[in-house]
């Protein structure tokens, strides 16, 4: 891709954003894209958020359980980026029409106190840079098509980190943790949508650890120039499948003895 093609895809998913008007899959429009375009997409709509008055608060990580990279045909996670406008407070409720089709995922996240960055960053350096760690909730949409309806073809990783990771928002537990206060791979979370489960989930499916989830993000934006700076927030990866939430759904995700996270959606 040229890179006045990946400035009009770019254009085009802010303004299926701020429409609520989905695109079609960029893999179809652009058969030869690969991670470097996807990246250089996602790129254009963080100088354009930023143009806008946005904030970054953190990085998201995606991809990282073995289902689904299977599911993708991948073998290493993605990432993508927090904007101030993403984050909610758990109970709140999501503005009605605020996203096109909203699911949530349950995250540890991590909230760090200095800033780690190289290709070279290791585990110990992840915990000797995080404040805490807390429980969390993603909210996911897509501004892009998840299948094509003409020729039934599924969107691609590529149009995924396009769109951002497809992340929205995020939703802050409340509960705070040093990070060795519990094994990550051991912190579990049931996820309840409508006094319904829907989920379950360890954390052991993050990489087999969070922890390296975030030392794998350090390393990849290191390629691209980028470190992770004090105070940002870092969604390490989901450990269930996404859960759809429709006009009206209420969400609850119960940590145990690490906390929970609630939302609704208007």
């Amino acid at each position: 891709m040229t890179p006045a093609e990946h400035s009009q895809a770019a254009i085009n998913l802010l303004t299926a954003e701020a429409t609520g008007k989905q695109i079609g899959l960029l893999s179809l429009v652009h058969p030869s894209i690969g991670m470097d375009d996807a990246y250089e997409i996602q790129n254009a709509i963080y100088r354009a958020k930023l143009e806008q008055g946005r904030r970054v608060i953190g990085w998201k990580i995606g991809l990282t359980s073995k289902a689904m990279q299977y599911a993708l045909g991948i073998d290493i996670p993605d990432s993508g980026i927090l904007f101030d406008d993403m984050l909610f407070q758990s109970g709140g409720t999501v503005e009605k029409g605020r996203f096109i089709q909203p699911r949530i995922e349950a995250e540890i996240v991590f909230v760090m106190k200095s800033a780690i960055g190289g290709e070279t960053v290791s585990r110990a350096d992840v915990i000797a840079a995080t404040d805490y760690v807390a429980p969390a909730i993603e909210i996911l949409d897509t501004r892009i098509q998840r299948v094509d309806t003409a020729t039934g073809k599924t969107r691609t990783v590529y149009d995924t980190i396009s769109d951002n990771a497809a992340n929205a928002g995020i939703v802050l537990g409340d509960s705070k943790h040093p990070i060795d206060k519990f094994d990550l791979r051991w912190v579990g979370a049931m996820a309840y949508r409508n006094n319904e489960i829907e989920e379950t989930g360890l954390g052991a499916g993050v990489l087999n650890d969070p922890i390296e989830s975030v030392v794998w993000l350090a390393r990849r934006m290191a390629q691209y120039g980028q470190t992770i700076e004090p105070g940002h927030i870092i969604l390490s990866g989901s450990f269930i499948r996404p859960v759809e939430c429709p006009a009206g759904s209420k969400i609850e995700t119960d940590f145990g003895p690490f906390g929970s996270v609630n939302i609704s959606f208007g």
